[in-house]
């Protein structure tokens, strides 16, 4: 993306260059600048758009797009420069070119006594932009463009579907020439732009993972809400990917050369501290497993009747244990042998709260009608209570405000990830009058961000602190660093 100034004004105009000059969009009829632009799309941009062109009604597709686009506006310096901090140094730096063009510039429409409000374009100041669909891979930015000019210049946008790709762009856009705050103020009135909803519910036996269609647009949304200030739709969008997941966080992941877009790897520490922050939370809900799986193998009883039968219930209740975590694909068998490791499955898509639902269908396994509460349910629906109240009290997205002003406090991810993070983190012991604080009965209740981020990110997890006493297994959980 370079901006390079040109003047073709003066008392000898160059033929060559004005019969050049592509066609003017007045964007104001009285503009004293010309902002001469060329955009550039890629081979696979230009592919994916008229692939996407294909599949619309007739009634609505558009021109089919070029490798190179250059358009011409007629635009107000003075307006740039009071909405635009990029454009105000850029138009009026002496140390710019472009500042220095258009001081030539007018300085010649002064010696012909023309004011430039009312000169002819070709008498104007240009100045050259040039941008490629890197960011975005977005066909169409000549309209993104076009209608972001008018967004400053208070006028009416004149694209008529606003969809995500559009406002996409159009926020990378305003990132670029540092001007959000109009296009912010703009997406709710004038746009009208309706964000698209890419969480729902699935059917009944229906595989509940997130599309790759899906979470492109979650992603887009997520860097439009950054980019152009809105908290709430930011919170919403961050808690989503957490829960959800992403097909970029796979420990089995290989390179994909088709996700260079901007918001494929979320800016400013986002994308690290998002999939940390999942990744904390699914090794806090395994480790609930891995606590009973321990406590069950170890000698310590776990049935508490005194009867003789007491050392089979714990083994029935082990058994009846591994074969439910199993079934569910909660637990996977794994030996010494590497070729063991092909049966872990793909947990990156794995959402957070099919997980919970699933531990809550652990039944009450019973060795005869006496041992009664022996089993795995009676002890983990309290702890699995617990972690819900923690998810549902929006302790868990990010929130823009704080990442934006004060990351460090916030951040459960610190610069240092086995350093720093390894020194504060602390055992985390469960007890009942944790599970019973009314803080987790309301959303962003005084508090729940941190003990949030405690329990998370605990260096181990102890869910039976009360019921073991003095007796009780050190946790030998393990702890997740992000390389």
């Amino acid at each position: 993306m370079d901006d390079s100034g040109h003047a073709p004004g003066g008392d000898l105009p160059d033929p060559n260059l004005v019969t050049n000059l592509p066609d003017v969009i007045n964007i104001v009829e009285d503009g004293d600048l010309i902002l001469d632009v060329t955009l550039e799309n890629s081979k696979d941009t230009i592919r994916s758009a008229r692939l996407a062109q294909s599949r619309l009604p007739s009634h609505e597709a558009r021109p089919a797009p070029k490798k190179t686009i250059r358009l011409a506006f007629r635009v107000s310096v003075k307006v740039l420069k009071g909405q635009s901090k990029y454009f105000d140094k850029l138009l009026t730096d002496s140390r710019f070119k472009e500042a220095k063009d258009i001081s030539t510039a007018f300085a010649a429409l002064v010696l012909k006594n023309v004011k430039p409000e009312a000169a002819e374009a070709k008498d104007l100041p240009w100045v050259k932009i040039q941008d490629d669909d890197q960011a975005t891979q977005y066909a169409h930015r000549d309209s993104a463009l076009s209608d972001l000019f008018r967004i400053l210049h208070g006028k009416q946008v004149a694209t008529k579907q606003v969809t995500m790709p559009f406002v996409t762009t159009l926020a990378v856009l305003a990132d670029r020439f540092d001007c959000a705050a109009a296009v912010s103020k703009s997406l709710a009135g004038d746009l009208k732009f309706k964000w698209p909803v890419t969480s729902r519910k699935p059917f009944r036996d229906e595989i509940s993972v997130m599309s790759r269609n899906n979470e492109d647009v979650l992603r887009q949304k997520i860097l439009v809400a950054w980019l152009l200030n809105q908290p709430n739709r930011f919170q919403l969008a961050t808690k989503e990917i957490i829960m959800n997941g992403s097909c970029r966080w796979s420990s089995f992941a290989e390179e994909d050369e088709g996700s260079d877009a901007v918001w494929w790897y979320l800016q400013d520490g986002i994308e690290e501290e998002l999939q940390f922050r999942r990744q904390c939370i699914l090794d806090t809900i395994a480790s609930i497993q891995r606590h009973f799986i321990k406590l069950y193998t170890s000698r310590t009883r776990q049935c508490k009747l005194g009867y003789d039968s007491s050392a089979a219930c714990d083994s029935y209740q082990l058994g009846e244990m591994f074969k439910f975590l199993t079934n569910k694909n909660l637990m996977f068998m794994v030996d010494f042998s590497p070729g063991s490791l092909d049966s872990i499955a793909d947990t990156s898509l794995l959402q957070i709260e099919t997980v919970i639902t699933t531990l809550r269908q652990c039944s009450s396994y019973q060795i005869d009608k006496n041992h009664t509460n022996c089993g795995l349910r009676t002890r983990i629906l309290p702890i699995l209570d617990f972690i819900q109240g923690l998810l549902s009290a929006n302790s868990i997205p990010i929130t823009r405000i704080a990442w934006k002003n004060n990351r460090q406090s916030v951040a459960w991810l610190t610069p240092d990830a086995e350093g720093k993070a390894a020194a504060e983190a602390k055992p985390f012991s469960f007890t009942r009058s944790l599970a019973g604080d009314q803080r987790l009965r309301f959303e962003n209740a005084m508090g729940t961000d941190k003990f949030a981020k405690e329990v998370f990110t605990a260096s181990s997890w102890d869910w039976t602190a009360e019921d073991q006493g003095h007796d009780r297994l050190p946790s030998t959980t393990p702890r997740w660093n992000l390389k």
